[in-house]
């Protein structure tokens, strides 16, 4: 992985929780997006080595509209996972045990469009989101 940006939270709930939550498309939905104006109308995946993944991010105004989808390279469950996008970038997200609940981090490389501290504060927002809904879950 080239120079790749990393993310983290601290999720105050166990492992298996937040790979629950990280893995589910039903709960994708409700924290995959950066921002308020932005949702996850839908995600499917195929939770395996080679399976396929696909989660729908769109504008709620409907103005703009994208798919994040790639292969699932690693799949360790509760602890690891290793993606392949569909551009060919790989990202990595890696759950360990701390202090009572869960550190998630995820390590990828950048488009090489964007400037990498909005992608870097897109994906955190992303992450942060999730840590939300991991602990009201």
């Amino acid at each position: 992985m080239t120079d790749p940006i990393t993310v983290t939270a601290y999720v105050a709930v166990s492992p298996e929780t937040a790979w629950r939550v990280w893995t589910t498309p039903e709960t994708i939905c409700r924290w995959n997006f950066a921002s308020p104006d932005w949702e996850c109308p839908s995600a499917e995946n195929d939770l395996r080595p080679g399976g396929a993944f696909s989660y729908r991010m769109a504008a709620r105004d409907g103005s703009m509209a994208f798919d994040f989808a790639g292969t699932f390279e690693t799949v360790t469950p509760c602890s690891r996972l290793d993606l392949r996008l569909g551009d060919g970038r790989e990202v990595h997200i890696t759950f360990e045990a701390e202090g009572g609940g869960t550190r998630v981090t995820e390590a990828f490389e950048t488009d090489g469009e964007a400037p990498r501290e909005l992608q870097q504060a897109g994906w955190q927002a992303i992450l942060d989101n999730f840590k939300r809904v991991a602990e009201s879950a």
